[in-house]
């Protein structure tokens, strides 16, 4: 079992966070609408699933976005459980 958390990056070219974990890409795509990141995709491999990628990718996009300024439209419904789950995040989404 992997104990190491996978490595999350930008990819700002193809507006998305991901982590390559065993040779698969994991993601969580995003589109700019003004100063807004609607959080419209994510995806783990199930395979991978179970083990906290998607978590790692949501979190990663929210601390981007607070280092931005932006807010945060969950359009995904996995973001959308996730923003459930960690109230903290409130004060970043699109009122």
């Amino acid at each position: 079992m992997e104990s190491l958390k996978p490595e999350v990056t930008h990819n700002e070219s193809s507006r998305r966070f991901e982590a390559n974990v065993d040779g698969l890409l994991c993601r969580c795509d995003y589109r700019m609408h003004g100063d807004t990141m609607m959080l419209v995709h994510t995806e783990v491999p199930p395979q991978l699933e179970g083990r906290g990628i998607a978590s790692l990718l949501v979190h990663a996009a929210f601390d981007h976005a607070r280092r931005n300024g932006w807010d945060v439209l969950p359009v995904c419904s996995y973001v959308r459980a996730w923003v459930r789950r960690h109230p903290e995040v409130e004060p970043l989404l699109a009122g």
